[in-house]
Protein backbone atom coordinates (compact mmCIF):
# COMPACT_ATOMS: atom_id res chain seq x y z
CA UNK A 1 0.00 0.00 0.00
CA UNK A 2 1.47 3.68 -1.01
CA UNK A 3 2.10 5.86 1.77
CA UNK A 4 2.48 8.52 -0.61
CA UNK A 5 -0.09 11.81 -0.60
CA UNK A 6 -3.43 10.90 -3.33
CA UNK A 7 -4.85 13.87 -2.13
CA UNK A 8 -1.99 16.39 -3.43
CA UNK A 9 -1.45 14.27 -6.05
CA UNK A 10 -5.02 14.84 -7.45
CA UNK A 11 -4.69 18.29 -6.84
CA UNK A 12 -1.89 18.60 -8.99
CA UNK A 13 -3.78 17.37 -11.77
CA UNK A 14 -6.66 20.27 -11.64
CA UNK A 15 -9.23 18.04 -9.93
CA UNK A 16 -11.16 19.58 -7.27
CA UNK A 17 -11.20 17.87 -3.80
CA UNK A 18 -13.41 17.56 -0.91
CA UNK A 19 -12.70 16.74 2.95
CA UNK A 20 -14.61 16.52 6.15
CA UNK A 21 -13.71 17.56 10.02
CA UNK A 22 -12.92 14.83 12.22
CA UNK A 23 -13.90 16.73 15.60
CA UNK A 24 -14.96 14.57 17.79
CA UNK A 25 -11.97 12.89 18.25
CA UNK A 26 -14.05 9.14 17.74
CA UNK A 27 -12.12 6.60 15.96
CA UNK A 28 -15.41 5.38 15.05
CA UNK A 29 -16.94 8.63 13.50
CA UNK A 30 -13.49 8.24 11.30
CA UNK A 31 -14.14 4.69 10.18
CA UNK A 32 -17.54 5.71 9.35
CA UNK A 33 -16.25 9.38 7.57
CA UNK A 34 -13.51 6.93 5.46
CA UNK A 35 -15.89 4.73 3.71
CA UNK A 36 -17.73 7.68 2.76
CA UNK A 37 -15.49 8.74 0.31
CA UNK A 38 -14.03 11.68 0.83
CA UNK A 39 -10.39 12.51 -0.74
CA UNK A 40 -9.14 14.29 2.73
CA UNK A 41 -9.79 14.28 6.37
CA UNK A 42 -8.72 16.94 8.96
CA UNK A 43 -8.07 16.19 12.51
CA UNK A 44 -8.79 19.59 14.42
CA UNK A 45 -6.72 19.83 17.09
CA UNK A 46 -6.79 23.84 16.97
CA UNK A 47 -10.17 23.39 18.50
CA UNK A 48 -11.89 20.74 20.05
CA UNK A 49 -10.74 17.70 22.16
CA UNK A 50 -8.00 15.63 20.01
CA UNK A 51 -4.71 14.74 21.12
CA UNK A 52 -1.87 13.03 19.44
CA UNK A 53 -2.74 9.44 21.30
CA UNK A 54 -6.36 10.09 19.82
CA UNK A 55 -5.07 10.94 16.84
CA UNK A 56 -3.49 7.71 15.76
CA UNK A 57 -6.68 5.53 17.03
CA UNK A 58 -8.08 7.37 14.32
CA UNK A 59 -5.55 7.36 11.50
CA UNK A 60 -5.79 3.42 12.38
CA UNK A 61 -9.41 3.41 11.89
CA UNK A 62 -9.32 5.71 8.43
CA UNK A 63 -6.94 2.50 7.30
CA UNK A 64 -4.59 2.72 4.35
CA UNK A 65 -7.02 3.48 2.01
CA UNK A 66 -8.56 6.15 3.37
CA UNK A 67 -8.86 9.66 2.92
CA UNK A 68 -5.48 11.36 3.08
CA UNK A 69 -4.89 12.45 6.54
CA UNK A 70 -4.63 16.29 7.70
CA UNK A 71 -4.16 17.83 10.87
CA UNK A 72 -4.90 21.16 11.89
CA UNK A 73 -2.58 21.86 14.81
CA UNK A 74 -3.26 24.06 17.68
CA UNK A 75 -0.25 26.84 16.70
CA UNK A 76 2.55 27.52 14.39
CA UNK A 77 4.66 25.30 16.88
CA UNK A 78 7.15 23.38 15.72
CA UNK A 79 7.43 20.78 18.40
CA UNK A 80 3.52 19.79 17.61
CA UNK A 81 4.07 19.84 13.96
CA UNK A 82 6.96 17.51 14.36
CA UNK A 83 5.04 15.08 16.01
CA UNK A 84 2.04 15.52 13.91
CA UNK A 85 4.14 14.00 11.00
CA UNK A 86 5.66 11.62 12.98
CA UNK A 87 2.21 9.68 13.52
CA UNK A 88 1.84 9.64 9.92
CA UNK A 89 -0.09 12.98 8.84
CA UNK A 90 0.80 13.62 5.07
CA UNK A 91 -0.24 17.43 5.43
CA UNK A 92 -0.54 20.38 8.11
CA UNK A 93 -3.17 23.29 8.06
CA UNK A 94 -0.83 26.01 10.58
CA UNK A 95 -3.76 28.73 11.75
CA UNK A 96 -2.48 31.93 12.12
CA UNK A 97 0.24 32.74 9.65
CA UNK A 98 0.48 36.55 9.77
CA UNK A 99 3.21 37.16 7.38
CA UNK A 100 6.59 35.46 4.90
CA UNK A 101 8.57 34.61 8.37
CA UNK A 102 5.57 33.26 10.18
CA UNK A 103 5.09 31.34 6.96
CA UNK A 104 9.10 30.08 6.97
CA UNK A 105 8.67 28.51 10.50
CA UNK A 106 5.57 26.74 9.63
CA UNK A 107 7.40 25.24 6.10
CA UNK A 108 10.45 24.37 8.39
CA UNK A 109 8.76 22.87 10.91
CA UNK A 110 7.35 20.58 8.50
CA UNK A 111 10.54 19.44 6.38
CA UNK A 112 13.66 17.31 7.79
CA UNK A 113 17.32 19.13 7.43
CA UNK A 114 18.58 21.03 5.25
CA UNK A 115 14.70 21.98 3.97
CA UNK A 116 13.88 22.23 7.82
CA UNK A 117 14.53 21.79 11.14
CA UNK A 118 12.04 18.86 11.70
CA UNK A 119 13.69 16.06 13.97
CA UNK A 120 14.65 13.01 12.13
CA UNK A 121 13.01 9.94 13.66
CA UNK A 122 11.05 8.27 11.01
CA UNK A 123 12.38 4.73 11.69
CA UNK A 124 10.60 5.69 15.36
CA UNK A 125 7.37 6.52 14.25
CA UNK A 126 4.06 5.35 12.54
CA UNK A 127 4.63 8.20 9.89
CA UNK A 128 7.35 5.11 8.14
CA UNK A 129 4.88 2.13 9.76
CA UNK A 130 7.29 2.06 12.60
CA UNK A 131 10.35 1.44 10.41
CA UNK A 132 9.39 -0.90 8.21
CA UNK A 133 8.31 0.81 5.05
CA UNK A 134 11.17 3.86 5.96
CA UNK A 135 12.57 4.14 2.48
CA UNK A 136 8.77 4.53 1.09
CA UNK A 137 7.86 6.95 3.49
CA UNK A 138 11.64 9.19 2.78
CA UNK A 139 11.71 8.61 -0.58
CA UNK A 140 10.66 12.20 -2.17
CA UNK A 141 9.11 12.86 0.80
CA UNK A 142 8.91 17.11 0.47
CA UNK A 143 6.86 16.29 -2.44
CA UNK A 144 4.34 14.27 -0.03
CA UNK A 145 3.73 16.30 2.78
CA UNK A 146 0.88 19.26 1.80
CA UNK A 147 1.39 22.47 3.86
CA UNK A 148 -1.16 24.85 4.68
CA UNK A 149 -1.14 28.18 5.48
CA UNK A 150 -4.33 29.32 7.35
CA UNK A 151 -5.73 33.55 6.89
CA UNK A 152 -7.70 34.42 9.08
CA UNK A 153 -7.12 37.98 9.71
CA UNK A 154 -7.26 41.52 7.87
CA UNK A 155 -3.65 41.40 8.64
CA UNK A 156 -2.65 38.08 6.67
CA UNK A 157 -4.90 39.24 4.08
CA UNK A 158 -2.75 42.40 3.31
CA UNK A 159 -0.16 39.67 3.37
CA UNK A 160 -1.00 37.59 1.25
CA UNK A 161 1.61 38.15 -1.49
CA UNK A 162 4.47 37.25 1.01
CA UNK A 163 3.35 34.24 2.37
CA UNK A 164 2.39 32.87 -1.23
CA UNK A 165 6.31 33.78 -2.09
CA UNK A 166 7.60 31.62 0.58
CA UNK A 167 8.68 28.42 -0.85
CA UNK A 168 7.60 25.23 0.40
CA UNK A 169 3.78 26.87 1.40
CA UNK A 170 1.63 24.59 -0.76
CA UNK A 171 -2.00 25.97 -0.04
CA UNK A 172 -3.32 28.96 1.41
CA UNK A 173 -6.64 28.57 3.29
CA UNK A 174 -8.95 30.78 4.02
CA UNK A 175 -10.59 30.73 7.32
CA UNK A 176 -13.98 32.89 7.01
CA UNK A 177 -15.32 32.98 10.62
CA UNK A 178 -11.45 34.06 11.92
CA UNK A 179 -11.38 36.74 9.08
CA UNK A 180 -14.90 38.31 9.92
CA UNK A 181 -14.09 38.31 13.65
CA UNK A 182 -11.11 40.38 13.00
CA UNK A 183 -12.68 43.32 11.47
CA UNK A 184 -15.33 43.14 14.57
CA UNK A 185 -18.48 41.24 13.11
CA UNK A 186 -18.00 37.18 14.46
CA UNK A 187 -20.14 35.03 12.00
CA UNK A 188 -21.72 37.81 10.38
CA UNK A 189 -20.82 36.47 6.62
CA UNK A 190 -23.73 38.55 4.73
CA UNK A 191 -22.68 42.02 6.07
CA UNK A 192 -21.15 44.42 3.61
CA UNK A 193 -17.88 44.70 4.99
CA UNK A 194 -17.41 41.29 5.54
CA UNK A 195 -18.45 40.67 1.77
CA UNK A 196 -15.86 43.18 0.44
CA UNK A 197 -12.84 41.31 2.55
CA UNK A 198 -13.99 37.85 1.70
CA UNK A 199 -13.45 39.23 -2.07
CA UNK A 200 -9.89 40.97 -1.47
CA UNK A 201 -9.04 37.58 0.54
CA UNK A 202 -10.33 35.44 -2.22
CA UNK A 203 -8.78 37.96 -5.52
CA UNK A 204 -5.16 38.06 -3.94
CA UNK A 205 -5.51 33.85 -2.66
CA UNK A 206 -6.13 33.80 -6.87
CA UNK A 207 -3.39 35.86 -7.79
CA UNK A 208 -0.95 33.77 -5.88
CA UNK A 209 -1.17 30.43 -7.70
CA UNK A 210 -1.13 28.81 -4.77
CA UNK A 211 -3.46 25.84 -4.36
CA UNK A 212 -6.99 27.16 -2.41
CA UNK A 213 -8.39 25.34 0.16
CA UNK A 214 -11.46 26.97 2.75
CA UNK A 215 -14.71 25.62 4.47
CA UNK A 216 -18.27 26.12 3.54
CA UNK A 217 -19.62 29.15 4.32
CA UNK A 218 -23.45 29.35 5.88
CA UNK A 219 -25.80 29.12 3.56
CA UNK A 220 -24.08 28.30 0.44
CA UNK A 221 -23.00 25.46 -1.41
CA UNK A 222 -19.90 23.20 -1.42
CA UNK A 223 -20.73 23.46 -5.64
CA UNK A 224 -20.79 27.47 -5.28
CA UNK A 225 -17.80 27.49 -3.48
CA UNK A 226 -15.99 26.03 -5.77
CA UNK A 227 -16.92 27.79 -8.19
CA UNK A 228 -15.23 30.61 -6.35
CA UNK A 229 -11.65 29.07 -7.48
CA UNK A 230 -10.90 27.31 -4.50
CA UNK A 231 -9.18 23.73 -4.58
CA UNK A 232 -10.41 21.92 -1.57
CA UNK A 233 -13.46 22.92 0.33
CA UNK A 234 -14.07 21.08 3.98
CA UNK A 235 -17.84 20.55 3.22
CA UNK A 236 -18.62 19.46 6.96
CA UNK A 237 -17.65 17.77 10.33
CA UNK A 238 -18.30 14.82 11.88
CA UNK A 239 -20.33 16.40 14.26
CA UNK A 240 -22.36 18.47 12.38
CA UNK A 241 -23.22 15.65 10.50
CA UNK A 242 -24.46 13.85 12.98
CA UNK A 243 -26.26 16.71 14.58
CA UNK A 244 -27.73 18.01 11.10
CA UNK A 245 -29.58 14.20 10.80
CA UNK A 246 -30.64 13.84 13.84
CA UNK A 247 -32.26 17.58 13.90
CA UNK A 248 -33.54 16.45 11.07
CA UNK A 249 -35.14 13.43 11.52
CA UNK A 250 -36.71 14.59 14.86
CA UNK A 251 -38.25 17.98 12.91
CA UNK A 252 -39.73 15.78 9.99
CA UNK A 253 -41.00 13.51 13.74
CA UNK A 254 -42.48 16.68 14.99
CA UNK A 255 -44.09 17.95 11.63
CA UNK A 256 -45.84 14.97 10.84
CA UNK A 257 -46.59 13.75 14.35
CA UNK A 258 -50.44 15.00 14.26
CA UNK A 259 -50.79 12.62 11.11
CA UNK A 260 -48.59 10.12 13.16
CA UNK A 261 -51.12 9.98 15.86
CA UNK A 262 -53.86 9.77 13.74
CA UNK A 263 -52.75 6.70 12.03
CA UNK A 264 -51.82 4.99 15.30
CA UNK A 265 -55.28 5.90 16.64
CA UNK A 266 -57.28 4.59 13.75
CA UNK A 267 -55.15 1.17 13.78
CA UNK A 268 -56.29 0.89 17.66
CA UNK A 269 -60.13 1.28 16.34
CA UNK A 270 -59.63 -1.95 14.46
CA UNK A 271 -58.43 -3.64 16.62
Amino acid sequence: MSLDNKFKKKMSRGQPVIGCWLSMGSSIAAEIIATSGYDAVVLDHEHGPGHLQGATSLLQALGEDGPTPIMRVPWNDAVYIKRALDIGMMGIIIPYVQNAEEARAAVAACHYPLAGIRGVAPHAGRCSRWGMRLEEYLNDLPKKILVICQIETEEAISNIDEIAAVPGVDMLFMGPSDISASIGKALVSEDPQVKRIYAKCERKMRASGKLLGTVTRPGKTVEWTYRRGFDFVIAGSDAKLLASAAQSQVSNFRLKQKNIKKSIAAIKKTK
